[in-house]
């Protein structure tokens, strides 16, 4: 193997590990850096989140600056929009050579996900288009996550259900953040007349994620692309 891709993997390996660390400290910025880059296109915003990770120790709030900042034009991103009318769709629009996944998601009139984590990775979701409501829950049995519920003496929490903490609507140009220890939540478009569109900045990108259901289920769900690049995907490339 050539000694640069080992180097090449030492620091991806090193610069995940400390995104997943951020993750037990970073909240999220309510609105952009007084001082920091304005983002006019999303090309420039492509370009300034490569930047950014190409650093171990990537500033998450910078990045969290970039999504504030980038204004929504449908014109820059009509071409990733891809709906099925079934269920909302995953559109990859940037790999982030490996560090961040950047996709569209297109959410039909009602859709809605499952409730959700995000494999200890950061999630930010900016609205492109129409809205969202965003329900969180914490997130069960999480080891050195305080809750208001009983605890057994084994250290279980006493628990049949998952218990919702909040509800947010998020509108357009808006940016929402979650991460594991956050919460869970479940993204849905409340609309039964119009479509939405939100823009998702995952780092480090994952494959799986795990899934709940009312009852404290819980089932690992594989994370697919409904398109790339604008392209739709074969069933055998997702």
């Amino acid at each position: 193997m050539a000694l640069s891709k080992i180097d090449s993997e030492i620091e991806q390996v090193d610069q995940e590990k400390y995104l997943r660390q951020a993750t037990n400290y970073y909240q999220a910025l309510e609105k952009p850096l007084k001082y920091g880059p304005v983002v006019e296109t999303l090309p420039d915003l492509i370009a300034a989140l490569h930047r950014e990770f190409e650093s171990n120790y990537v500033n998450i709030e910078m990045v969290n600056h970039l999504m504030l900042s980038y204004k929504s034009n449908e014109r820059e991103w009509r071409k990733y929009a891809k709906f099925d009318r079934y269920s909302y769709t995953r559109n990859l629009v940037d790999a982030g050579n490996g560090k961040f996944n950047l996709l569209i998601l297109c959410w039909g009139e009602g859709h809605g996900s499952s409730v959700h984590d995000h494999a200890d990775s950061h999630c930010f979701m900016k609205m492109l288009k129409g809205d969202l409501r965003e329900k969180r829950y914490e997130y069960p049995n999480r080891p050195g996550r305080t809750t208001a519920r009983t605890h057994h003496p084994d250290g279980e929490i006493d628990s049949r259900e998952l218990v919702e903490i909040g509800e947010t609507p998020i509108a357009v140009n808006d940016v929402a953040y979650i991460n594991d220890n956050l919460g869970l939540h479940r993204v849905e478009n409340p609309s039964h007349s119009d479509t939405s569109v939100s823009l998702h900045l995952y780092c480090p990108p994952f494959d799986t994620c795990s899934v709940f259901q009312d009852n404290l289920k819980k089932s690992t769900a594989k994370v697919t692309f409904w398109s790339k690049y604008g392209v739709r995907t074969k069933l055998d490339e997702q």
